[in-house]
């Protein structure tokens, strides 16, 4: 066989290099989850908290959906409390800024954001992608880089009327059984939503399936997210 036809087969046979951030030491590690509203967080990286806590069961998690009031409160609490029924240390805080309007009320976000900042301080933050074209979740972005400046920061994706996905740079790689227990906790626990046509088991199936083709997933799901800044 040619020496170059050698070379190439090694070469197929090799993985792509892997970026772990949970790996290095065997404390605790803290994680911050930002969302805007209740479902922001599942749907973005449901399945990414899943694996975590699976694999990393001292992760500890700090848990913030920005508005959520009435019936999607409760919606947001059941489903924060099911994605982390295994983590042994958590914090679920849900706010009530009025959904539309977060860059209107965005001096008493900033310091929320403040008063997080002062009480958390996390080894990685998740957050929403800052070129999501919805207003809450860019400004929830904008503050989160605004705030913490010495901080791992990833951006979760949301699908959307918006059409504003964009090319993502980091993915985590999901089992089907994470991808099934994600979608299925997402459409039981947010009832109020089953009427909107995206909120569709096929919809988030389908973004998972997408984004495990891109990243040459080994079971076939990923979610994915954009990483502005790592440091080695």
């Amino acid at each position: 066989m040619p020496r170059y036809a050698k070379w190439m087969q090694r070469a197929e046979g090799r993985s792509m290099q892997k970026v772990s951030v949970l790996e290095n030491g065997s404390e605790p590690k803290k994680i911050l989850v930002l969302g805007a509203h209740a479902d922001d967080i599942e749907i973005g990286c449901g399945g990414s908290i899943l694996r975590l806590l699976e694999e990393n069961p001292a992760t500890e998690i700090y848990w913030v959906v920005f508005g959520a009031y009435g019936q999607r409160r409760t919606e947001a609490l059941e489903s924060a409390n099911l994605f982390l029924a295994n983590a042994r240390r958590k914090e679920i805080v849900i706010k009530e800024f009025r959904d539309g309007y977060f860059p209107y009320v965005g001096a008493e976000i900033k310091d929320f954001f403040e008063e997080l900042k002062r009480k958390y301080l996390p080894d990685l933050i998740l957050t929403h992608y800052r070129e999501d074209l919805h207003q809450d979740h860019r400004l929830v972005s904008e503050l989160t880089w605004n705030t913490f400046r010495n901080h791992l920061i990833l951006e979760y994706e949301i699908i959307k009327y918006d059409g504003d996905l964009g090319t993502p740079n980091f993915f985590v790689s999901l089992t089907e059984s994470i991808a099934r227990k994600k979608i299925q906790t997402i459409l039981e626990c947010f009832r109020s939503q089953n009427d909107k046509g995206w909120f569709t088991e096929d919809a988030f199936s389908s973004i998972l399936r997408l984004r495990g083709v891109e990243s040459n997933a080994s079971d076939k799901y990923a979610e994915a997210f954009y990483s502005r800044k790592m440091v080695y």
